[in-house]
């Protein structure tokens, strides 16, 4: 029997409907006919160690026991100790490779299993004499975007992974750029990086691209960190033509951070719109991340909040009730290295929807 290298339409259609028991309500989502669960499980936080990997190990297979089949990580994440422990949850084998979206990030000088003695040492030693990159290409210390670097990024996260093909690999923060080049001098950073992506998917070590992003899509209009989505895919489409693969967007959505659904900063073909109308123009998938603000947002809502968001019973529910049902969001990420905490949170998907009415009712104008 032949195995899958990635995520189907088949496969995630199939791990939907074995599941529907679990969260009758969370209804369909996704792009190119895959099917996405509402939630995704996220593994940025935690020490760099072997106890917290095998709590993120068990964490992760419980989320895909209940329904949730996206699993968001970056390599520098836990110094690359994240993706190690989603390779091993996966290894399992008890869901089939075709059935589980994975989606991780390069940008980051990233450490390998732990913190260096030495950080400069280890950054000139591992990265520069080896000749992956040019130190004038890096900003702040520490992000690089050249195709040469990003290359052999997605090669160490496929072997950190275990896996062929990677479902979905976006740039990290590239924003991080922005702080230290001129505009036009990004646009043209982020082509060559789009066109080394595209280089990728052409062998098959992943299967599309996009950025994940902290401040470069909820900057004010006119700030200077902020990135142009229409600007991208404008990039993307000069490079592949309409059948590109620059198809996510990540950016951080909350009942904290609710701007990229009131924030008119984008313009697509000379209209004002929000980050996730402007994505929806342009056909990218939205995933929110910080959904719990880390863990800000997971007790002690107001009252009003409260009395919204109904059909669940905890504060973590209710912040991941108003992420996931929030218009313009496809799946919603949650930290989670705790089996508990995913049993808890992953009770959300058999909850119906907020309406758009509730959702503007909690966001603040």
């Amino acid at each position: 029997m032949t195995v899958a290298r990635h995520a189907t339409p088949e496969g995630t259609a199939a791990f939907a409907a074995e599941r529907r028991h679990y969260g009758a309500a969370d209804t369909p989502r996704g792009f190119d006919g895959l099917t996405l669960s509402s939630v995704g499980i996220g593994t940025y936080l935690g020490p760099s160690d072997t106890v917290t990997d095998r709590i993120y190990e068990a964490a992760i297979a419980r989320a895909f026991d209940l329904g949730c089949n996206v699993v968001d990580t970056a390599i520098n994440y836990r110094c690359q100790r994240s993706e190690r422990a989603i390779g091993r949850a996966l290894a399992e084998g008890k869901i089939p490779r075709e059935q589980i979206i994975v989606s991780t990030k390069g940008g980051y000088i990233p450490y390998d299993g732990e913190p260096p003695a030495d950080p400069a040492a280890y950054f000139r030693q591992t990265f520069v004499a080896s000749g992956l990159l040019d130190p004038q290409d890096v900003v702040s210390g520490s992000h690089c975007l050249a195709p040469r670097f990003l290359v052999h990024q997605i090669e160490r996260s496929l072997a950190n992974l275990n896996l062929a093909c990677i479902d979905v690999y976006c740039l990290h923060n590239p924003e991080m750029q922005l702080e230290e080049i001129p505009v036009d001098r990004f646009y043209e950073r982020m082509r060559a990086a789009f066109e080394a992506l595209e280089g990728r998917v052409d062998a098959g070590q992943i299967r599309c691209y996009g950025i994940a992003t902290w401040n470069g899509l909820r900057a004010s209009t006119g700030a200077a960190g902020l990135i142009s989505l229409e600007r991208l895919a404008a990039l993307a489409r000069q490079l592949a033509g309409e059948r590109h693969h620059f198809r996510v967007v990540q950016l951080p959505y909350s009942l904290a951070m609710p701007e990229a659904y009131v924030r008119k900063n984008q313009t697509v073909r000379g209209t004002a719109m929000t980050p996730f109308e402007a994505a929806s123009a342009l056909d990218l998938y939205v995933v929110g991340s910080a959904v719990l603000y880390q863990n800000r947002l997971a007790q002690d809502l107001p009252g009003e909040i409260r009395s919204r968001v109904t059909g669940v019973e905890t504060d973590a529910q209710r912040a991941i009730q108003f992420a996931r049902s929030t218009p313009g969001i496809g799946t919603a990420l949650v930290g989670m290295k705790q089996v508990s905490h995913v049993e808890e949170n992953l009770r959300v998907l058999a909850a119906p929807l907020l309406n758009a009415a509730d959702i503007d009712g909690l966001v603040p104008r």
